[in-house]
């Protein structure tokens, strides 16, 4: 991976300000729609050594403003921040010409009312699509497992399809409803509800080593429920 350019990077501080020495990504927009031309180092670059040093900084944080910051100026590029616990670069905004940020301010403040309204119905229809999906994931679960307690399945689809969990209900495949993805799902429930598998990370054992131990279990409540009988100790 490369390392970030020589001069020190330092973080953006919220001011729009000239950042001497923060990095800048390698994409370079020009005009509206044409695409990102690269740097001939294939690599970010401070603002000074990309001649950027007159484009305002404007941080990240407001989707439509920066959108609309990178739509009306002529020259825009993004910032990053080398992480040094990640090893990797990370977006912290971009640099836009002053006069293309105060216009987007402009337009932004005039229809921030109707963008509020939008991001409520979204956040609405959102909630409603995700109740639909975990009503379906559930009902997978009883179709995979006929004998896993209809609470305990309703549990495990709202856990698993958590949205922005990043956990195995919200991929692709479970989207779906692929019947892996759902086995999957349900592993890990039975895994981490009906086995000593938490414990056993906490005193130390490893992720692997603990998995093994409790495997037997696992498949114990796995097969019950795939054979259409409740466990005892998962009864409802």
């Amino acid at each position: 991976m490369r390392e970030p350019c020589g001069q020190a990077a330092q973080p953006p501080v919220g001011s729009r300000r000239g950042l001497a020495g923060q990095e800048v990504d390698v994409h370079v927009m020009r005009g509206h729609r044409r695409p990102a031309e690269k740097w001939k180092n294939g690599g970010p670059l401070c603002v000074d050594c990309a001649d950027l040093g007159h484009l305002v900084f404007l941080p990240s944080g407001d989707a439509a403003l920066t959108r609309r910051a990178k739509r009306i100026s002529g020259l825009s590029a993004v910032v990053v921040r080398w992480s040094r616990t990640r090893e990797r670069y990370e977006r912290q905004g971009i640099l836009a010409e002053a006069e293309a940020i105060e216009g987007a301010e402009q337009e932004c403040g005039s229809d921030a009312e109707a963008r509020a309204r939008r991001r409520e119905r979204d956040k609405a229809r959102r909630a409603s699509d995700d109740v639909r999906f975990q009503t379906e994931f559930a009902a997978a679960i009883r179709n995979l497992f006929p004998g896993c307690p209809p609470s305990r399945a309703e549990g495990m689809a709202r856990h698993a399809a958590t949205r922005g969990s990043g956990r195995i209900g919200r991929s692709a495949a479970a989207r779906a409803l692929h019947p892996d993805a759902v086995y999957l799902a349900v592993v890990a429930s039975v895994r981490h509800v009906d086995t000593d598998y938490g414990e056993l990370l906490m005193s130390g054992v490893d992720r692997a080593t603990a998995r093994r131990q409790v495997r037997q279990r696992v498949e114990h409540v796995l097969r019950a429920w795939r054979d259409g009988t409740t466990t005892p100790e998962s009864a409802d």
